[in-house]
């Protein structure tokens, strides 16, 4: 394990280095550095907290080895510490393959109507309470940012910004969790506005963002923004403002156009506007940078088609699948009411013995 000492060293280095700045008071006075430093902290204070029980062990391990002939009772030990320090050694390399660093990031996520019309409309507003159930179960904070409905309550189009409250570690951050959500979801049901009682399927999709947290994080020059104020309007498109308060957002360089009338005051939408354009530039930034290797976002599909799917809800049979993982139990209702974590979980383990898979390579 000689060469894990010589990965864990500058890690256990850089912990010791925050956490000095993290008693500076000064530090705190920003408190996006503040958030950054704490963000790193935690992620790191997982190999700390590995390597520590992994030098115990190896210490209690090599102290029985030595005694060994002089003490019987710990002679008997030394098979069950070799296997305590078997595992402590897998944690531990475990821990040290490198993780998306976006993995603690709050997240802005959108959901899409797409193939289905109203019915499509429809399931996108199931989608939307399902993931509110499960920030809910999970403690998350969440803020609908836009929402566009349609006249029996559906969505055409939804923003939701979800934060984890304080300083998670970065297998439970918010995007550690949803990152793999984004993609086309397929629902299979007999739709509301059906009469006949047949089956239809539609579609709807998921875009995760990680959120940008710092202006300076993404180079947003807002000469290149072009500001259009209007009329919000409701479900049908009847106004339902007197005054120009919806914002939408145009990025000349990249095209990409956010529209937000959630609120009664333009800055605010403006302000919601410019939260979900920053998380779409950091977002196509990091797909650039990335895009050689194919490693970010892979599961994340822009088109709402239906033979792209990621994941099919059938409600007659109560059925999940995810087509990815091969995921699929036969607890529909108990998903839809937020217990999402047994679906999120075979992408988080699939995704891990991918990384396991190359770095071992």
């Amino acid at each position: 394990m000689a060469e894990a000492f010589a990965a864990v060293q500058p890690l256990l280095d850089e912990y010791a280095d925050i956490e000095k700045q993290l008693s500076d008071p000064s530090v705190h006075a920003d408190a996006g550095r503040a958030r950054t430093l704490g963000r790193r902290f935690a992620e790191l204070g997982r190999v700390v907290a590995a390597h520590r029980v992994w030098e115990a062990i190896q210490g209690d391990l090599e102290a029985a080895r030595e005694m060994a002939d002089a003490d019987p009772e710990l002679a008997a030990e030394i098979p069950a510490l070799e296997q305590q320090a078997e595992d402590a050694t897998e944690t531990l390399r475990r821990i040290l393959i490198p993780r998306d660093p976006d993995d603690a990031r709050d997240v802005i996520l959108e959901i899409k109507s797409g193939e289905g019309g109203e019915e499509s409309a429809l399931f996108a507003g199931d989608l939307l309470k399902m993931y509110l159930k499960f920030a809910e179960n999970k403690g998350w904070k969440a803020e609908v940012l836009e929402a566009s409905q349609t006249d029996m309550g559906g969505y055409k189009d939804i923003s939701v910004a979800l934060k984890y409250k304080g300083n998670p570690q970065p297998e439970n951050g918010v995007w550690a969790q949803l990152k793999y959500e984004g993609g086309v979801h397929r629902v299979q049901r007999v739709p509301a506005t059906e009469s006949q009682g047949r089956i239809h399927t539609s579609a709807a999709g998921v875009l995760v963002y990680p959120e940008a947290e710092e202006v300076e994080e993404v180079a947003l020059d807002m000469n290149e923004v072009r500001v259009d104020v209007f009329r919000s309007s409701g479900p049908g498109g009847q106004s339902v403002n007197t005054t120009d308060s919806a914002v939408r957002l145009t990025h000349i360089p990249t095209g990409i156009v956010v529209s937000c009338q959630n609120e009664k005051s333009q800055l605010q939408n403006k302000e919601s506007a410019l939260r979900i354009l920053r998380a779409r530039l950091l977002a196509a930034e990091k797909e650039a940078a990335d895009a050689e290797a194919s490693d970010m976002r892979r599961s994340q599909i822009r088109t709402v088609d239906r033979s792209e799917r990621i994941r099919t809800y059938n409600f007659p049979e109560n059925r999940i699948a995810d087509h990815r993982t091969g995921y699929k139990a036969y607890n529909l209702d108990h998903v839809l009411g937020g217990e999402l974590q047994p679906v999120i979980q075979s992408a988080i383990d699939a995704d891990e013995a991918s990384r396991l898979e190359a770095h071992e390579e």
